[in-house]
């Protein structure tokens, strides 16, 4: 343990976080509205387990059906191997709906899950909408293509819910909406 000097106090000391570069790649994909999912393969790629947002769950306890829908699709899933993999699960009956006929599971990270990647047929990946460097993102020119066009996920869903914005330097998103951006998802809908 460091010596401390005279006068310092006796709590931990927090490190300041180093500072991502700006003019970075940005990558840009359709914002889904449903619900945030998670799936979680262990280390052997034996287990799989069921994540809401904020929590585990299962076929009792579930969120929008999800947990059941990855028992049903385990031996497919455990195919993208060990880790967690994030995305949204979204269509019919959850928020927007999107004209769907059933709920669909589309990955997040495009990087790993693009176009060439192989990856379950049962899973999708959000539609990547643009990419490039951060000087060069025109965010409010993608807002209005996917207002003016519709979903890309959902090609004739002309209510899509906006962008999401990752910086790949710093490991970051920010998201748009096409309604009330302005507005914390905390006062939207009052």
């Amino acid at each position: 343990m460091a010596e401390r000097i005279e006068g310092t106090p006796e709590i931990p000391f927090v490190e300041f976080p180093k500072i991502s570069r700006f003019s970075r790649e940005v990558v840009v994909t359709e914002k889904l509205d449903g619900t945030n999912a998670q799936i979680y393969i262990d280390d052997k790629g034996e287990n799989i387990y069921a994540g809401s947002r904020n929590k585990w769950i299962t076929p009792t306890d579930d969120n929008m059906g999800f947990a059941k829908w990855v028992l049903k699709n385990r031996e497919e899933l455990l195919k993208m191997g060990p880790g967690s993999h994030f995305g949204e699960w979204w269509g019919l009956g959850i928020q927007r709906g999107y004209n769907q006929k059933e709920k669909r599971f589309s990955l997040f990270n495009v990087h790993r899950w693009g176009p060439d990647a192989t990856r379950p047929p049962c899973c999708g990946v959000v539609p990547e909408l643009w990419r490039g460097n951060m000087d060069d993102l025109d965010a409010d020119k993608l807002i209005l293509n996917l207002k003016e066009n519709g979903s890309k996920a959902a090609p004739g869903f002309m209510k899509p819910e906006g962008i999401v914005i990752f910086c790949t330097a710093g490991g970051q998103l920010f998201k748009k909406t096409i309604e009330k951006d302005e507005s914390p998802k905390s006062l939207v809908g009052q």
